[in-house]
């Protein structure tokens, strides 16, 4: 593994170390738990930092599993191409295949949260292999997304339309940062001031910002529909109080994935389920890896 420094979190429990996976990159990657446990790949979403876990890595590290939870391509300065389209899906595919191999994992439990759920379901889809079990929280399959987005009932179009101002560059900087990035904080609700501090110090780096609204900039749900159905054991984890992704999309979910397959219904949590429902959510992972109880 080639590793360039570890270093622990003064005010989180996870130590970072700094790992080269080839090209040039290097991602910052959180760790906790057994170094000889099972390997649980944890992946963040927008505009949230390996910190979005710290609650669930809260349950799930003393039940004896490794986790790892990278700084994903953009949100670590050492992995942040300056070209939009090499935010483009298949290469966060890549990325994460790439830090377990850094890591000598063939397989890990994956657990994905909003664009990290995007990249949970499209690894699992393309590299079945390296995906032992999956577990996907508030976004569902991509072709699930894409389908309800192309249904104008659905409602879906109305819930995704502040995409719209995230795919403009400049624009959306401009408007989430100003004012001491008010409209960036502002998307964390109902989370805690202190919950969402960490993201939105992280965030506040204009460089980062871009960086993690390339992902929208690059790919676009309406344009997946040749991802392969989802044959690994999968939870999908989607919460009613979810102002972004509707039931529509949801329950349209179970179409790709055709392995074992769980739908988890939260009642009234916001689209933030891993800070809010963190308790349920470890319990439906802990299902899926069959080790509750």
């Amino acid at each position: 593994m080639a590793e360039h420094e570890t270093h622990a979190t003064p005010d989180s429990p996870w130590t970072v170390r700094q790992i080269e996976i080839g090209d040039g990159l290097v991602f910052d990657v959180a760790e906790q738990g057994d170094p000889d446990g099972r390997a649980v790949l944890l992946l963040h979403g927008f505009p949230q930092t390996h910190r979005a876990y710290d609650a669930l890595a809260a349950r799930l590290a003393p039940r004896g599993l490794r986790l790892l939870a990278p700084d994903q391509r953009g949100y670590s300065p050492g992995a942040r191409p300056a070209d939009a389209a090499a935010y483009a899906l298949g290469n966060l595919v890549d990325d994460a295949a790439r830090i377990l191999d850094a890591y000598g994992i063939e397989s890990a439990d994956v657990v994905g949260h909003d664009w990290g759920a995007a990249v949970g379901w499209a690894l699992a889809a393309a590299r079945p292999e390296r995906v032992r079990t999956l577990t996907a929280v508030s976004v569902p399959h991509p072709r699930a997304m894409s389908d309800a987005l192309h249904d104008a009932s659905s409602g879906q179009r109305e819930r995704s339309s502040y995409i719209q101002l995230l795919r403009l560059p400049g624009k959306a900087e401009e408007v989430l940062l100003d004012d001491d990035a008010k409209r960036l904080r502002a998307v964390f609700e109902p989370l805690p001031a202190i919950t969402a501090e960490p993201h939105v110090r992280a965030l506040s780096d204009p460089a980062t910002l871009t960086a993690a609204l390339n992902w929208y900039r690059a790919t676009r749900f309406e344009d997946t529909a040749t991802l392969p159905e989802v044959t690994v054991p999968a939870t999908y984890v989607w919460s009613t109080g979810d102002p972004a992704i509707g039931r529509d999309a949801a329950t349209r979910c179970a179409q790709y994935a055709t392995g074992p397959y769980r739908f988890v219904e939260l009642d009234g949590i916001s689209h933030w389920i891993p800070d809010q429902a963190p308790d349920a959510l470890a319990d439906a992972v802990l299902n899926r890896l069959s080790l509750l109880g």
